[in-house]
């Protein structure tokens, strides 16, 4: 993985990703007691920077590869992006869901074209289903997150960020990511590190599901001990990726772990002072860049609102934060 690998996804992205917007809020800035930027990408096409990384992935195979399809696996918005890029491709997609994934984002798979498989997270393995079923069809396997392909796609979110904070004068401060596996914080990550090197990613993660930020920490990869039962799903991951976790061990600052109570109620901000919809999991920056103030020096904070496909009544559930 390299910065060159970054610009070329850039270059065949460039048309069919949304560059998406850096917002702010004075009311926000008051609450976390700096400036706070936030990349808005649950703007992005299926919701979520996963389009990028699908995108990314699916343009870069050859035209056999693409007549046969691809296959991946994932809780919705890895699915949705991959899912979206196959169909613009005209290639066929498979892609393996946990069944208590998000019922939007299972409907919206489906809705793309996608053959849906659903599995249950907790008990069966997601790569042991989507190795049989890519061997069986001759499918090829596109990972949410350990894939070079991928990696640079999400990578083009930190050519933006950098290119946008240099607008805006900022050269200097943390910029949290919503981080699962950490395809999108190494990513980056990466970018950062060649063209704004003043702006050091760091993860946010979820209580109880922190592999990342434990394993910067101790130096080696960290496995979680649950696979289920957050709200954050989108960013609920077994453990860093091989490829990713030399990457953010390089590049990246220490983790800050959020709770659901302050995803909820970043969401809820979210949508008041920004007018924006982001998922729990989504929120999980944004919720570390406002509440948790003692974790950062500078005075400015760059958040990345990674996703917006919520159920309505989880939605609303973060709404009820408000009252």
């Amino acid at each position: 993985m390299n910065i060159d690998m970054i610009r070329a996804a850039a270059d065949r992205i460039k048309g069919h990703a949304r560059r998406t917007p850096i917002l702010t809020s004075p009311f926000l800035d008051d609450i976390a007691g700096r400036r706070v930027f936030l990349k808005a990408e649950c703007l992005q096409h299926t919701g979520s920077f996963k389009f990028r990384g699908g995108w990314s992935a699916v343009s870069s195979l050859t035209d056999n590869a693409l007549k046969t399809g691809v296959i991946a696996f994932s809780s919705g918005n890895h699915a949705q992006g991959v899912a979206l890029a196959a169909r613009e491709h005209g290639a066929p997609a498979v892609i393996v869901m946990p069944a208590d994934a998000p019922t939007v984002k299972i409907e919206n798979t489906r809705a793309l074209g996608a053959e849906v498989i659903l599995y249950d997270r907790a008990n069966e393995d997601r790569d042991e289903i989507g190795a049989k079923l890519s061997a069986e069809r001759g499918l090829t396997l596109i990972k949410p997150f350990d894939e070079p392909q991928v990696i640079a796609g999400q990578g083009t979110t930190g050519l933006e960020i950098a290119e946008d904070m240099n607008a805006l004068g900022v050269s200097h401060a943390d910029v949290m990511v919503c981080c699962g596996g950490g395809g999108l914080t190494s990513g980056i990550a990466l970018a950062l590190a060649a063209d704004a090197p003043g702006l050091r990613v760091r993860p946010a993660e979820p209580e109880e599901f922190d592999d990342v930020t434990r394993s910067l920490a101790s130096g080696k990869i960290e496995r979680n001990s649950r696979l289920d039962g957050s709200l954050c799903d989108a960013i609920i991951t077994p453990q860093p990726g091989d490829l990713t976790f030399p990457i953010m061990q390089a590049h990246c600052g220490p983790g800050v772990v959020v709770s659901e109570d302050e995803c909820l109620r970043a969401m809820a901000l979210a949508f008041e002072r920004l007018r924006i919809v982001v998922e729990p999991g989504g929120a999980a920056a944004l919720a570390a860049a406002l509440f948790h103030p003692d974790a950062f020096t500078g005075d400015a904070v760059i958040a990345v609102a990674t996703g917006g496909n919520v159920d309505a009544t989880v939605f609303a559930r973060a709404l009820e934060t408000m009252k």
